[in-house]
Protein backbone atom coordinates (compact mmCIF):
# COMPACT_ATOMS: atom_id res chain seq x y z
CA UNK A 1 0.00 0.00 0.00
CA UNK A 2 1.52 3.18 -1.01
CA UNK A 3 1.18 6.20 1.13
CA UNK A 4 1.79 9.24 -0.71
CA UNK A 5 2.36 12.56 1.10
CA UNK A 6 0.69 15.10 -0.14
CA UNK A 7 2.02 18.80 0.57
CA UNK A 8 -0.16 20.67 -2.34
CA UNK A 9 -3.59 20.89 -3.79
CA UNK A 10 -1.78 20.11 -7.49
CA UNK A 11 -0.18 16.60 -6.15
CA UNK A 12 -0.70 14.26 -9.20
CA UNK A 13 -3.76 12.02 -8.61
CA UNK A 14 -5.56 13.84 -5.91
CA UNK A 15 -7.89 15.57 -8.43
CA UNK A 16 -10.71 12.99 -8.72
CA UNK A 17 -11.23 13.56 -4.21
CA UNK A 18 -11.46 17.98 -5.50
CA UNK A 19 -11.47 19.46 -8.69
CA UNK A 20 -13.99 16.43 -10.43
CA UNK A 21 -17.71 17.43 -10.39
CA UNK A 22 -20.17 14.65 -9.40
CA UNK A 23 -20.85 14.70 -12.90
CA UNK A 24 -17.35 14.24 -14.44
CA UNK A 25 -16.69 11.55 -11.82
CA UNK A 26 -20.06 9.81 -13.33
CA UNK A 27 -18.78 9.72 -16.19
CA UNK A 28 -22.21 9.18 -18.04
CA UNK A 29 -20.90 9.03 -21.89
CA UNK A 30 -17.90 6.12 -20.77
CA UNK A 31 -20.09 4.70 -17.45
CA UNK A 32 -17.04 1.76 -17.28
CA UNK A 33 -14.83 4.43 -16.33
CA UNK A 34 -16.88 6.40 -14.06
CA UNK A 35 -16.05 6.82 -10.23
CA UNK A 36 -18.07 7.91 -6.78
CA UNK A 37 -16.76 9.00 -3.76
CA UNK A 38 -17.42 7.72 -0.34
CA UNK A 39 -16.80 8.97 3.15
CA UNK A 40 -16.41 7.58 6.48
CA UNK A 41 -14.56 4.14 7.75
CA UNK A 42 -18.03 3.33 8.26
CA UNK A 43 -19.58 3.83 5.14
CA UNK A 44 -16.22 2.86 3.21
CA UNK A 45 -16.31 -0.74 4.84
CA UNK A 46 -20.26 -1.39 3.84
CA UNK A 47 -19.07 -0.85 0.17
CA UNK A 48 -16.08 -3.01 0.44
CA UNK A 49 -18.31 -5.55 1.96
CA UNK A 50 -20.81 -5.00 -0.81
CA UNK A 51 -18.04 -5.88 -3.15
CA UNK A 52 -17.35 -1.67 -4.38
CA UNK A 53 -13.64 -1.75 -6.30
CA UNK A 54 -11.69 1.09 -4.22
CA UNK A 55 -9.40 2.96 -6.29
CA UNK A 56 -7.57 5.49 -4.09
CA UNK A 57 -7.78 6.75 -0.43
CA UNK A 58 -7.30 10.39 0.71
CA UNK A 59 -6.92 9.79 4.55
CA UNK A 60 -5.40 12.18 7.45
CA UNK A 61 -2.48 10.95 8.51
CA UNK A 62 -4.05 10.28 12.34
CA UNK A 63 -6.22 7.67 10.92
CA UNK A 64 -3.71 5.42 9.04
CA UNK A 65 -2.66 3.73 11.72
CA UNK A 66 -6.52 4.19 13.33
CA UNK A 67 -9.84 4.68 12.36
CA UNK A 68 -9.10 3.68 8.47
CA UNK A 69 -6.24 1.18 9.80
CA UNK A 70 -8.71 -2.07 8.22
CA UNK A 71 -10.04 -0.54 5.57
CA UNK A 72 -6.71 0.01 4.61
CA UNK A 73 -5.48 -3.70 4.74
CA UNK A 74 -8.76 -4.83 2.64
CA UNK A 75 -8.52 -2.17 -0.37
CA UNK A 76 -4.96 -3.56 -1.01
CA UNK A 77 -2.28 -2.49 -3.22
CA UNK A 78 -3.96 1.39 -3.89
CA UNK A 79 -2.52 4.92 -3.67
CA UNK A 80 -3.03 6.40 -0.30
CA UNK A 81 -2.78 10.03 0.04
CA UNK A 82 -2.20 11.81 3.22
CA UNK A 83 -1.40 14.72 4.40
CA UNK A 84 -3.05 17.35 7.45
CA UNK A 85 -5.88 17.86 8.15
CA UNK A 86 -6.45 21.80 7.11
CA UNK A 87 -4.18 20.65 4.12
CA UNK A 88 -7.20 18.13 2.68
CA UNK A 89 -9.92 19.86 3.96
CA UNK A 90 -8.81 22.78 1.69
CA UNK A 91 -8.44 20.13 -0.72
CA UNK A 92 -11.98 18.87 -0.56
CA UNK A 93 -13.69 21.99 -0.02
CA UNK A 94 -14.91 20.78 3.54
CA UNK A 95 -13.81 18.79 6.99
CA UNK A 96 -13.45 15.05 6.47
CA UNK A 97 -16.16 12.80 7.88
CA UNK A 98 -13.60 10.35 10.47
CA UNK A 99 -10.74 11.50 8.45
CA UNK A 100 -11.44 9.51 5.51
CA UNK A 101 -12.39 9.18 1.76
CA UNK A 102 -12.60 6.90 -0.82
CA UNK A 103 -12.52 6.93 -4.72
CA UNK A 104 -14.53 3.48 -5.72
CA UNK A 105 -15.53 2.35 -9.08
CA UNK A 106 -18.80 2.88 -10.25
CA UNK A 107 -20.51 -0.55 -10.75
CA UNK A 108 -21.97 -1.56 -13.91
CA UNK A 109 -26.25 -1.17 -13.41
CA UNK A 110 -28.34 -4.33 -13.65
CA UNK A 111 -31.54 -4.21 -15.63
CA UNK A 112 -35.45 -2.57 -13.80
CA UNK A 113 -35.91 -6.78 -14.57
CA UNK A 114 -32.92 -7.95 -12.81
CA UNK A 115 -33.67 -5.81 -10.05
CA UNK A 116 -37.02 -6.50 -9.81
CA UNK A 117 -36.43 -10.45 -9.85
CA UNK A 118 -38.21 -12.07 -7.06
CA UNK A 119 -39.14 -8.39 -5.20
CA UNK A 120 -43.15 -7.81 -3.43
CA UNK A 121 -42.26 -4.30 -2.67
CA UNK A 122 -40.00 -1.51 -4.33
CA UNK A 123 -40.07 2.34 -4.70
CA UNK A 124 -39.67 4.45 -7.11
CA UNK A 125 -38.17 7.94 -6.73
CA UNK A 126 -39.53 10.15 -9.21
CA UNK A 127 -37.61 13.70 -9.48
CA UNK A 128 -36.37 13.76 -6.59
CA UNK A 129 -33.15 15.85 -6.52
CA UNK A 130 -32.20 16.71 -3.05
CA UNK A 131 -29.01 14.20 -1.67
CA UNK A 132 -30.31 14.50 1.61
CA UNK A 133 -33.31 13.10 1.01
CA UNK A 134 -32.26 10.38 -1.61
CA UNK A 135 -29.76 9.33 0.65
CA UNK A 136 -32.45 8.78 3.93
CA UNK A 137 -35.02 7.01 0.89
CA UNK A 138 -32.65 4.67 0.77
CA UNK A 139 -31.19 3.95 4.54
CA UNK A 140 -35.48 3.35 5.14
CA UNK A 141 -35.42 1.25 1.96
CA UNK A 142 -32.53 -0.94 3.79
CA UNK A 143 -34.35 -0.73 7.26
CA UNK A 144 -37.64 -1.71 6.50
CA UNK A 145 -37.80 -4.62 3.61
CA UNK A 146 -37.95 -2.72 0.76
CA UNK A 147 -36.55 -4.90 -2.41
CA UNK A 148 -35.41 -2.40 -4.34
CA UNK A 149 -35.28 1.37 -5.45
CA UNK A 150 -35.73 2.39 -9.17
CA UNK A 151 -35.04 6.23 -10.26
CA UNK A 152 -36.43 7.81 -12.57
CA UNK A 153 -33.66 10.10 -15.01
CA UNK A 154 -34.88 13.05 -13.33
CA UNK A 155 -33.98 12.26 -9.66
CA UNK A 156 -30.33 12.64 -8.21
CA UNK A 157 -27.78 9.95 -8.59
CA UNK A 158 -28.11 7.75 -5.35
CA UNK A 159 -24.07 7.25 -5.66
CA UNK A 160 -23.26 11.42 -5.15
CA UNK A 161 -21.13 11.85 -2.16
CA UNK A 162 -24.09 13.18 0.43
CA UNK A 163 -26.43 10.63 -0.79
CA UNK A 164 -24.19 8.06 -0.21
CA UNK A 165 -22.99 9.64 3.37
CA UNK A 166 -26.49 10.02 4.43
CA UNK A 167 -28.06 6.56 3.40
CA UNK A 168 -24.76 5.54 6.07
CA UNK A 169 -23.67 3.03 3.35
CA UNK A 170 -27.31 1.87 2.70
CA UNK A 171 -27.28 2.60 -1.34
CA UNK A 172 -24.68 -0.58 -1.34
CA UNK A 173 -26.78 -2.75 0.16
CA UNK A 174 -30.45 -2.49 -1.66
CA UNK A 175 -30.67 -3.41 -5.34
CA UNK A 176 -31.21 0.29 -7.58
CA UNK A 177 -30.89 0.95 -11.33
CA UNK A 178 -32.75 3.68 -13.69
CA UNK A 179 -36.13 3.68 -14.88
CA UNK A 180 -35.93 5.20 -18.20
CA UNK A 181 -39.03 3.16 -18.82
CA UNK A 182 -42.90 5.01 -18.38
CA UNK A 183 -43.31 3.78 -14.92
CA UNK A 184 -46.82 1.96 -16.12
CA UNK A 185 -44.12 -0.59 -17.63
CA UNK A 186 -43.87 -2.01 -14.47
CA UNK A 187 -47.35 -3.42 -14.86
CA UNK A 188 -45.29 -5.84 -17.32
CA UNK A 189 -43.08 -7.18 -14.41
CA UNK A 190 -46.40 -8.02 -12.48
CA UNK A 191 -46.34 -4.96 -10.08
CA UNK A 192 -49.05 -2.75 -9.22
CA UNK A 193 -48.67 0.82 -8.74
CA UNK A 194 -49.53 3.30 -6.15
CA UNK A 195 -48.69 7.04 -6.17
CA UNK A 196 -47.79 8.57 -3.07
CA UNK A 197 -49.85 11.96 -3.20
CA UNK A 198 -52.52 14.05 -2.16
CA UNK A 199 -55.73 13.45 -4.53
CA UNK A 200 -59.60 13.58 -4.03
CA UNK A 201 -59.78 9.94 -5.05
CA UNK A 202 -56.76 9.01 -2.54
CA UNK A 203 -57.23 6.05 -0.48
CA UNK A 204 -55.05 5.44 3.54
CA UNK A 205 -52.08 4.39 3.80
CA UNK A 206 -53.75 1.27 5.48
CA UNK A 207 -56.18 0.81 3.16
CA UNK A 208 -56.19 -3.43 3.13
CA UNK A 209 -56.37 -3.53 -0.54
CA UNK A 210 -53.04 -1.96 -0.58
CA UNK A 211 -51.40 -4.67 1.88
CA UNK A 212 -53.09 -7.60 -0.18
CA UNK A 213 -51.25 -6.70 -2.95
CA UNK A 214 -48.78 -9.30 -3.54
CA UNK A 215 -46.35 -7.19 -5.95
CA UNK A 216 -46.22 -3.41 -5.03
CA UNK A 217 -44.74 -0.41 -6.75
CA UNK A 218 -44.91 2.70 -4.35
CA UNK A 219 -44.42 5.97 -6.25
CA UNK A 220 -42.38 8.93 -4.34
CA UNK A 221 -42.05 12.49 -5.78
CA UNK A 222 -40.44 15.68 -5.80
CA UNK A 223 -39.91 17.85 -2.38
CA UNK A 224 -41.56 20.65 -3.20
CA UNK A 225 -44.48 20.09 -5.85
CA UNK A 226 -44.77 16.05 -5.78
CA UNK A 227 -45.59 14.00 -8.58
CA UNK A 228 -47.49 15.17 -11.73
CA UNK A 229 -50.55 14.55 -12.81
CA UNK A 230 -49.58 11.86 -15.46
CA UNK A 231 -47.86 10.36 -12.88
CA UNK A 232 -50.70 10.31 -10.43
CA UNK A 233 -53.46 9.18 -13.33
CA UNK A 234 -51.44 6.29 -14.72
CA UNK A 235 -51.00 4.91 -10.96
CA UNK A 236 -53.17 1.90 -10.10
CA UNK A 237 -53.73 3.39 -6.68
CA UNK A 238 -53.53 7.43 -5.04
CA UNK A 239 -52.18 6.93 -1.68
CA UNK A 240 -52.39 9.11 1.37
CA UNK A 241 -51.05 9.25 5.12
CA UNK A 242 -53.66 10.54 7.37
CA UNK A 243 -52.53 13.50 9.25
CA UNK A 244 -53.38 15.22 12.24
CA UNK A 245 -53.07 19.18 13.79
CA UNK A 246 -53.80 20.36 9.80
CA UNK A 247 -50.53 19.26 8.75
CA UNK A 248 -50.71 18.55 4.49
CA UNK A 249 -47.90 16.38 3.83
CA UNK A 250 -44.56 15.33 5.42
CA UNK A 251 -41.01 15.77 3.24
CA UNK A 252 -40.82 12.87 0.89
CA UNK A 253 -37.94 10.98 2.76
CA UNK A 254 -40.08 11.01 6.23
CA UNK A 255 -43.18 9.77 4.40
CA UNK A 256 -41.15 7.22 2.43
CA UNK A 257 -40.29 5.01 5.99
CA UNK A 258 -43.48 5.47 7.06
CA UNK A 259 -45.22 4.11 3.98
CA UNK A 260 -41.84 1.07 3.81
CA UNK A 261 -43.33 0.44 7.20
CA UNK A 262 -47.18 0.33 6.84
CA UNK A 263 -46.74 -1.86 3.52
CA UNK A 264 -43.84 -4.16 4.50
CA UNK A 265 -43.61 -7.85 3.14
CA UNK A 266 -46.22 -9.75 5.14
Amino acid sequence: MPVIQIQSLEHPGVEVFSTLTEAQLRNRLEPSKGIFIAESPKVIQVALNAGYQPLALLCEERHIAGDAANIIKECGDIPIYTGNRELLASLTGYTLTRGVLCAMQRPQLPSVEKVCQGAQRIVVIDGVVDTTNIGAIFRSAAALGIDAVLLTPTSCDPLNRRAVRVSMGSVFLVPWTWLEAPIPSLHDLGFRTAAMALSDNSISLDHPALKEEKKLALIMGTEGDGLSTQVIEEADYVVRIPMSNAVDSLNVAAASAVAFWELRKK
